[in-house]
């Protein structure tokens, strides 16, 4: 008679186990393993946010002009083939975990890229403020050429106002400059008009000292005047008058600047043609006819049709002594 032998699997348990066999063994392993994707998502997640967070805050430094902004490079990479990340064998979680590394390797050379920019910004800004601030002081201290004693004097077009014949220039002699006790005198001496128009008496007292050549004084007076009545009518007057005050003080560098402001700020006042006219005298005596030329073009361009027959007249001389075409 055979004997019955039980196998481990099937020995009794009291009741208290039930027999496992290996399929039940094959279905745990595969939930164990589906359990497991979740979590690597979860992991995935939080590096997601993160990079979207850096890539917009990227965004905002490269684009400040509006967000969502994207520019195609004008300079790329050449194209090479690449095998996408988890084919076939890797699951969709191994894949999205090699696009976020990959993206954050991306981003942290992006990020370097910008620092070294505004690294190599900051040093062009300090040395554009070196260059600028050396260029302003070489201009203050006139190192431009003197203007020739025998010049022709400019026509005196600075006549408070048209028409009127108040302050009117007395004939352009050459006598030597005040100095020291002389020069305070003769400071001292003119007159500051009263006239209940702070404006006007500023540009008055201005136009005076220019008319006694004390050309020192009276640009500073006419830059106080332009300063603090940005607004007056005689402001436009004042800026043109600082210009030939630097022009008869042998400083055309300076009064190439006076000039091109009265211009450039002032385009409709009184005295923005009359500025373009002692810009192209500046010009000839900084030796830059043809640049003298252009000024000259441009005065035509902008106010032909407002000229004046004698300053129509001043214009084809001026234009005739810079050998313009």
């Amino acid at each position: 008679m055979a004997k019955v032998i039980k196998l481990p699997a099937e020995t009794d348990t009291g009741g208290c186990e039930k027999p496992m066999n290996r399929s039940i063994l094959i279905l745990l392993s595969c939930g164990v393993a589906a359990l497991a994707q979740p979590a690597a998502a979860q992991d995935v997640g939080p590096r997601v946010d993160r990079l979207e967070r850096e890539m917009r805050a990227v965004q905002r430094k490269v684009f400040p002009g509006g967000a969502g902004q994207m520019v195609e490079p004008q300079i790329t990479a050449p194209q090479t083939q690449t095998t996408a990340p988890g084919v076939p064998a890797t699951s969709a979680i191994a894949d999205l975990t090699a696009r976020v590394s990959s993206l954050e390797s991306q981003l942290s050379s992006l990020t370097g890229q910008i620092e070294q920019n505004q690294y190599q910004l900051r040093q062009l800004q300090q040395s554009f403020e070196a260059y600028r601030k050396s260029t302003d002081t070489k201009l203050a201290a006139g190192v431009a050429a003197p203007i020739p004693s025998d010049a022709a004097p400019p026509p005196a077009r600075d006549v408070a106002a048209a028409g009127d014949t108040r302050d009117a220039p007395p004939p352009r002699i050459n006598v030597p400059a005040a100095t020291g006790g002389d020069r305070a005198k003769q400071v001292a001496a003119i007159a500051k008009p009263s006239t209940g128009d702070a404006g006007e008496d500023a540009y008055t007292y201005g136009y005076r000292l220019w008319q006694a050549k004390l050309y020192p004084e009276a640009a500073m007076a006419l830059k106080k005047m332009v300063a603090d009545y940005p607004q007056h009518r005689r402001a436009s007057f004042a800026q043109n008058l600082l210009g030939r005050a630097y022009l008869d003080d042998g400083k055309p560098s300076l009064a190439s600047i006076a000039f091109y402001d009265n211009y450039k700020k002032m385009p409709d006042g009184e005295r923005a043609p009359d500025s373009l006219l002692y810009l192209g005298e500046a010009l000839v005596q900084l030796k830059k006819p043809a640049d003298a030329c252009k000024v000259y073009d441009e005065l035509g361009d902008v106010y032909g049709d407002k000229l004046t027959a004698s300053m129509k007249a001043d214009v084809a001389k001026a234009r005739l002594a810079a050998k313009c075409k």
